[in-house]
């Protein structure tokens, strides 16, 4: 899986006990004599990804929780495992999956094995400008599409069946994320409090259960240089629930010239070319037939705002906690993280009319 940064890292792979597992239990990979390459790919803050090249030069993929003090929960590398097996075979683009390691004695965790798909993640401005003008609307509309693919796959013909849970899925998100910004160390919680209870109160009800990739943007995306998604990254929030706010999260995250609110997430979406919001609902409404008003917009996106407010309560708490840079530069970014989280709620607030 192709990250645009590859890093030399302090947290390597045993590449030994590796090669001896992928020897006996993945003959496809050439490990045959323990000399195998593994160096982390930069990009995600959550799950690691390293690029293993084998004995033949063959380039392969490698998913492994991070290092220490995580969420359970967030990192089941079982469950990502599960989400691109079931989804491998559907027109949805995944890197194939190969080999799945329950055992944490082989390399210190639970890990997963994938091919290597080579692309461009869209992750920030910077690769947005980098990336050729001429394909950057073809990017935005088959980012579009491969969301509606994902929204077509019925989560019990693909096996995801036994993950379905009773009660609705954005109470239950609104319950979560709420929780988690109140153990951060954000000191006046007051406009994420009733932006929450706002939400609480419009919730709609859910069309539908589908796949929710819980962190569908650009950012999570490989791309062809001519505009293609080659696969989608990152499934270690990926559930069962309302596929319309991964709609809302992709919104959110997409930015275009002359924003005045900043998107809750890194974006490429600002330099010309790509697509309009309303280009992307548009798409998004013709490939899955869901009617869409401007209000049921305006909620999932205020969710998506509100959420990202809540994730980055979190953050905010790495670097005030100094786990995040140097103390000037943590102290700089922890203060901006700030700005942006208020950002959020209060146009979350304005978008749900408070």
């Amino acid at each position: 899986m192709s990250r645009s940064t590859e890093i030399a890292t302090d947290d390597p792979v045993p590449t030994g006990p590796l090669a001896r597992w992928l020897h006996a239990e993945v003959p496809e990979v050439s490990a045959g004599s323990g000399a195998l390459q593994a160096t982390r790919i930069a990009g995600g803050h959550s799950n690691l990804t390293y690029r293993i090249v084998d004995d033949a030069g063959v380039a392969w993929a490698l998913r492994r929780p991070p290092m220490g003090g995580v969420l359970a929960t967030a990192h089941d590398m079982s469950r990502e495992w599960r989400f691109i097996s079931a989804l491998h075979p559907t027109p949805v683009p995944v890197a194939r999956p190969v080999a799945y390691c329950a055992d944490p004695d082989v390399i210190g965790a639970e890990f997963y094995v994938m091919a290597f798909v080579e692309g461009t993640v869209l992750g920030d401005d910077a690769a947005g400008a980098a990336y050729p003008q001429e394909s950057r609307h073809a990017a935005g509309l088959a980012t579009v599409d491969v969301l509606a693919d994902l929204h077509s796959v019925d989560p019990d013909e693909a096996g995801l069946g036994d993950l379905h849970r009773p009660g609705s899925y954005l109470q239950r998100q609104l319950k979560r994320w709420h929780k988690q910004a109140h153990a951060s160390a954000v000191e006046d919680l007051t406009g994420i409090d009733a932006v929450h209870d706002m939400l609480v109160a419009a919730a709609p009800e859910a069309t539908a259960t589908r796949i929710a990739h819980g962190d569908f943007r650009a950012g999570n995306l490989m791309y062809s240089p001519r505009g293609e998604v080659r696969a989608v990254l990152d499934w270690e929030l990926a559930t069962l629930g309302d596929p319309l706010a991964d709609l809302g999260w992709l919104l959110m995250s997409w930015t275009r010239p002359g924003d005045a609110v900043p998107a809750g997430t890194n974006s490429p979406s600002a330099q010309p070319g790509f697509p309009d919001r309303a280009e992307l609902v548009d798409r998004y409404v013709e490939r899955t037939g869901t009617p869409l008003g401007d209000d049921v917009v305006a909620y999932y996106v205020a969710f998506a705002r509100w959420r990202s407010a809540c994730i980055g309560a979190g953050v905010y708490s790495r670097y005030v906690a100094g786990h995040m840079g140097p103390g000037a530069e943590q102290g700089a970014a922890s203060a901006t993280r700030l700005e942006v989280l208020q950002a959020q709620v209060d146009e979350a607030r304005r978008m749900l009319g408070g």
